[in-house]
């Protein structure tokens, strides 16, 4: 098993990466309330947050667009948010650096819209909510790559009483997230969404190119060492 805990990069930050620690902040209090629905109105008051801030593609309209924003601050589970996080924490520190605050938060939201959107398209008629911060994190993860493509992730490694810290290639370490997604949904609250009833692959894949391909056009990079 393998926990990120940075990059190679992140050594070499010269702020703290304030809106990535916030980011997480907000993703777990938000988490915290949709648990609360489980304690207060049970899987039923819980499906309907879902179903009013998550993206439904099938009634994706106008009046609709703030749950492109909202749906990016929910989770399935616990197993959702915890690998979302861990990988936010350890990458996105990097793209704040290069971009300056503001700007990253920006960043990061465009890529998560761009992800809903490209399940949207991809899957128009589905009443399955999309959820969850995947699709952001995946332009942070194509971002990182396009800025860093010879990176590697400092990571715990633990194999039963066996626990050291390695240095992997970052591709390899990206591979390991896109794995993960597909098994986050058994730990499930008991909510059908499009993470937990089967992956949203298309706003992962949705999500990383527009990481991709933003990062290199958005205006004033501040990259490392330039």
């Amino acid at each position: 098993m393998l926990i990120p805990i940075g990059t190679e990069e992140s050594v070499r930050r010269q702020r703290l990466p304030v809106v990535t620690t916030a980011l997480i902040v907000a993703n777990v209090v938000v988490f915290g309330f949709e648990i609360s629905t489980l304690g207060t109105g049970g899987e039923q008051a819980l499906n309907a947050v879902i179903g009013t801030y998550g993206v439904v593609p099938a009634r994706l309209a106008l009046e609709h667009a703030p749950s492109l924003l909202s749906s990016l601050f929910l989770h399935g589970g616990f197993a959702h948010l915890l690998f979302n996080m861990l990988f936010l924490a350890a990458f996105g520190d990097n793209i704040e650096e290069a971009l300056g605050r503001f700007s990253y938060l920006l960043f990061y939201l465009a890529c998560g819209v761009i992800a809903s959107l490209t399940h949207a398209w991809v899957n128009p008629a589905s009443t399955v909510p999309t959820i969850g911060a995947s699709g952001a994190i995946a332009g942070i993860l194509g971002a990182y790559l396009a800025l860093h493509p010879g990176g590697r992730v400092k990571a715990i490694f633990f194999f039963g009483f066996f626990i050291t810290v390695v240095a992997v290639p970052a591709m390899l370490f990206i591979l390991f997230w896109f794995i993960a997604q597909l098994f986050t949904g058994i730990a499930s609250l008991g909510v059908t969404t499009a993470q937990t009833g089967g992956v949203a692959y298309w706003a992962h894949i949705g999500g990383f190119v527009a990481g991709l391909v933003l990062i290199a056009l958005w205006p004033k990079r501040r990259l490392a060492g330039h």
